[in-house]
């Protein structure tokens, strides 16, 4: 009697752990996604919590100080790294995205200051969620500037 009610206990904990894990893991999950593969998914992700990577456009970029609203569009740019590196690097996949008209685009909206790297042609990391009309609203906003990196790589020189 006693070894049952220690078992169905010992149970009962080790279903209610497994179902926390399972809850708070499926909640805080996001989907990594192109802009290309957002457009696919239609309204169908609209309201969940997503990654989304994209190439600055420059000449949409906007700033309100007074409410600190950052307006801007990024552009289709592959999600593989092999991918990027057959097409010619990072910086040459992020110009040729923002110059081609035919690219898949998204407008941001994010609320906080400015970041120094916004700027032409720099890689959007964004966490946040799209909207009903399309308009991808950014919580957290990381940025790239590929061009800026590889000035400061150190040449190898042999002695």
């Amino acid at each position: 009697m006693q070894r049952t009610k220690f078992l169905l206990g010992g149970l009962f904990i080790l279903a209610a752990v497994v179902y926390l894990i399972f809850s708070s893991t499926k909640a805080s999950a996001e989907y990594f996604m192109t802009i290309d593969e957002l457009k696919a998914q239609g309204s169908g992700v609209a309201g969940k919590s997503l990654r989304l990577s994209g190439a600055v456009i420059g000449d949409t970029i906007a700033y309100d100080p007074q409410t600190l609203t950052l307006t801007f569009e990024v552009a289709n740019v592959p999600g593989d790294n092999s991918v990027i590196e057959a097409q010619g690097g990072l910086a040459e996949v992020l110009h040729q995205a923002v110059i081609d008209p035919s690219r898949s685009r998204v407008k941001v909206i994010y609320k906080g200051v400015k970041p120094d790297l916004l700027r032409n042609e720099a890689q959007a990391i964004m966490t946040g969620r799209i909207e009903a009309d399309g308009v991808f609203h950014a919580d957290e906003l990381l940025l790239k500037c590929p061009t800026r990196y590889q000035e400061a790589v150190p040449s190898q020189t042999s002695n």
